[in-house]
């Protein structure tokens, strides 16, 4: 019989991904800033940032050179914002310290920030052709299914069991289409839910496949109910239509974008106002109410609309905060839940 490579490779030949973007004009660059976005995140939703993104920075020159708001302005939506920042930190040490060119030993890669094995091995062997084995959710399924490895694949012994069977299989020529096509295979066959077994080219020796049991590899965590909590975000408008926007720290959740002021629902919001040197005009009005899921917990967002009284006063703290007009909008970072409220609040200004 066809070793796995082999059969994988065959079955790539005429049922792979050979036309995503960043497999024209292939660079370490562009795989690298493709596998950056793809991590959580499917192709289909990756695509349209990613061309957009090659639009404008596109060089790691250009991504080094350019500024922190930019680089998150064209990041936002694909959620997990701390990819962005350590994107651009990545960036910046390739310029710095490597002269602009990736390095080509897995070791150096991975002293980037947020480069791991995997993404390290995908760079090199998909845009070098270097023999490395990967590890991505997507073949970590297939891994786990054809040798029905048990456990959930997060515990440190199961990614070891994974990462040998990668470099077991991984083979010696063509290290650039097999990793691709493991990759392919995750996501168009060895599916999380309903994998079309009779399709696969590795069915007959998948031993999930042959117990029946493909929905109990790979292991799933153990769930746990997410904890709420709860946030008053205040829409502070200004006579000019300005709103009020407050950059988030750099660490946690939305780290670095801009985003409403947000107080805990126990706190006066005209009295913070006014704390701020703002004054509001006439009556405030609460805009519906809803609820963005994180990974480890709910946020209960309450919007409040409070007119002001007078045009945006001139900001203590303009690294902080700033005026922001919907009609006319700087190109900053905003949190996915922020932009699509105000364009929900105000939709004729945000056209």
């Amino acid at each position: 019989m066809e070793t796995f490579a082999e059969r994988l490779l065959a079955w790539f030949r005429v049922h792979g991904r050979h036309d995503l973007p960043w497999q024209c004009q292939r660079s370490p660059y562009r795989v690298w800033v493709s596998e950056i976005m793809l991590q959580q995140t499917q192709v289909v939703t990756v695509i349209p940032y990613f061309d957009r993104f090659m639009g404008r920075f596109p060089d790691v020159q250009a991504l080094a050179a350019g500024h922190e708001d930019e680089v998150l302005h064209h990041w936002s939506g694909l959620g997990y914002y701390a990819r962005a920042r350590n994107l651009h930190r990545a960036a910046r040490e390739v310029v710095d310290r490597h002269d602009g060119r990736f390095p080509e030993d897995i070791a150096s890669l991975q002293q980037l920030p947020g480069i791991g094995r995997s993404t390290a091995g995908a760079i090199l062997s998909l845009a070098l052709g270097q023999r490395q084995p990967i590890l991505d959710g997507n073949v970590k399924r297939v891994l786990a299914r054809h040798a029905a490895v048990p456990g959930w694949p997060g515990r440190a012994a199961v990614q070891r069991a994974l990462w040998q069977l990668a470099e077991q299989r991984t083979p010696e020529q063509q290290v650039r289409e097999y990793n691709q096509a493991m990759m392919d295979l995750g996501a168009t066959v060895c599916t999380r839910t309903k994998p079309a077994c009779d399709t696969c080219p590795v069915a007959l020796d998948c031993q999930a496949c042959h117990l029946g049991r493909q929905a109990d590899f790979p292991e799933r965590r153990a769930r746990k109910a997410l904890p709420v909590r709860a946030v008053r975000m205040l829409l502070l408008r200004d006579p000019d239509g300005r709103i009020l926007l407050e950059r988030r720290p750099g660490e946690g959740i939305w780290g670095g974008l801009w985003s409403l002021p947000e107080l805990d629902p126990a706190v006066n919001p005209i009295a913070w106002c006014e704390q701020q040197g703002l004054q509001a005009a006439g009556d405030s009005r609460l805009l519906p109410p809803r609820r963005h899921t994180f990974s480890h917990f709910h946020l209960d967002i309450q919007p409040q609309e409070i007119p002001l009284a007078l045009p945006g006063c001139r900001l203590a703290d303009g690294d902080r905060m700033q005026w922001y007009n919907p009609a006319q909008p700087d190109r900053l970072g905003l949190a996915a839940p922020i932009s699509r409220l105000l364009q929900e609040s105000y939709p004729e200004e945000s056209r």
